[in-house]
């Protein structure tokens, strides 16, 4: 599965990125793929590269960029819980700087970045993300409706915008929530605001998960919910875009 670093180029600068794709000489469907907040690191690679072999370009962007290329932070082979806290509040200000607005002026860069790849094929995009890259996932999906055809969030805060911004989302969803993250009056809520918006979509909370899980490099990843995730995105993908 080829991989490469790269450049993306954006309004604050260039935001250094992950991409991969498959080997065929083909044109394939673009697929943007948001980190959680530890970033672009050796489990994440590796889950882009799985999705990858399912027929996809997918591009990782280091949305902290502005802070630096990635990693910003040391982190360990396995995050472990006593590893987290520390971690957290290195990154906390970085995630409370990283606003709506530039969220969305990034978001229109590294769109148009991704489609312009020679590998991608012409056609609607997916947008996925996980954890804060979540949100940020779902901020790009309401703010390009025409071109985002699926969005993907787990274990993320996909509802910190208030549910007018979930009302303006057109593209099919799936929210894969972890047990520890919200709670099922809440998923009522959320899903309302999803029913209110007319798209189709799945929201669900995976079933023993804690937040993180389907992050292999820590201790709060659960094999099943992240077969699950696997079982949830692909077909996800397969129905909206032009595999192939």
């Amino acid at each position: 599965m080829p991989t490469k670093t790269t450049q993306i180029p954006t309004t604050d600068g260039s935001a250094d990125a992950f991409a991969a794709f498959p080997d065929d000489g083909e044109r394939h469907p673009g697929v943007l793929m948001y980190a959680d907040a530890f970033g672009i690191r050796p489990a994440l690679r590796e889950m882009a590269r799985e999705l990858a072999g399912h027929g996809y370009y997918v591009l990782v962007p280091n949305f902290f960029y502005r802070n630096g290329p990635t990693p910003l932070v040391d982190l360990p082979d396995h995050i472990g819980e006593e590893d987290r806290p520390a971690l957290v509040r290195r990154l906390m200000p970085l995630i409370e700087a990283h606003t709506a607005e530039l969220v969305l002026r990034d978001a229109d860069s590294y769109l148009t970045f991704l489609t312009a790849q020679p590998e991608v094929s012409t056609g609607p995009v997916a947008v996925t993300g996980y954890c804060i890259g979540g949100l940020l996932a779902t901020r790009t999906a309401a703010a390009h409706p025409g071109q985002v055809a699926a969005l993907a969030a787990f274990h993320a805060p996909v509802a910190a915008d208030g549910p007018d911004s979930l009302r303006r989302l057109t593209a099919e969803i799936h929210f894969g929530h972890a047990a520890t993250d919200i709670t099922p009056e809440a998923l009522g809520g959320l899903n309302r605001s999803l029913d209110a918006a007319g798209v189709g979509y799945t929201s669900e909370i995976y079933p023993g998960t804690v937040h993180g899980f389907t992050m292999s490099d820590t201790d709060a990843f659960d094999p099943a919910g992240l077969r699950l995730h696997w079982d949830r995105l692909l077909p996800l993908l397969a129905r909206t875009l032009a595999n192939g």
